[in-house]
């Protein structure tokens, strides 16, 4: 993270050594908030809470069935041989191992759909960013954050980018959005 900032710093030491020898225009916008406000947001987010819950329901399912398999196992322990209880050891080791391997498929296939989901709107916004950018001039275009470490650190003028990229995408930002908001859900 750290590497992250100290490189940003140095390109914006570099890109001021830049300025003084081009016409350089910099602008910066937050594409979390842009893609936050999409319209398909809403959607993407039922869709990701519908899959969750399915996600979630079949994990439950499984591990109802193994707490099932170990309380009978308990149940009929006494009575078991040794090798008849050792066989049913290693069969609910096998169970308990297939559910933390489901919980983390479960994970994987929950980011994976996310990103599937999120890809258009993401270069819906980035083609709006790179028209708008083109359409004004800027030779530069940050990002206010990258992730939750921000990138901008001082901007002495209020730059518009932001706004002139919600017009082309067709969306409205908040009246006044504080330094910290947190994104719409």
């Amino acid at each position: 993270m750290k590497v992250r900032i100290i490189l940003s710093a140095i390109a914006m030491f570099g890109l001021c050594l830049v300025a003084q020898a081009q016409d350089v225009k910099i602008g910066y916008t937050n594409v979390e908030v842009l893609m936050s406000l999409m319209p398909e947001m809403q959607q993407i987010d039922a869709d990701m809470k519908d899959y969750g819950t399915q996600l979630q329901t079949s994990a439950q399912t499984k591990e109802q069935n193994l707490q099932r398999e170990f309380q009978s196992y308990q149940q009929a322990a006494q009575t078991m041989t040794d090798e008849a209880r050792a066989a049913k050891q290693q069969e609910l080791q096998k169970l308990q191992e297939e559910f933390q391997k489901y919980q983390q498929d479960a994970q994987v296939s929950y980011q994976r759909k996310l990103g599937e989901l999120l890809e258009p709107v993401q270069t819906k916004v980035f083609n709006a960013i790179n028209s708008v950018a083109a359409e004004h001039n800027y030779t530069h275009i940050f990002s206010e954050t990258a992730g939750q470490s921000p990138v901008l650190l001082y901007t002495k003028e209020a730059d518009k980018f932001t706004e002139l990229v919600a017009a082309k995408l067709g969306i409205e930002l908040p009246e006044q959005m504080p330094e910290n908001a947190e994104l719409p859900q």
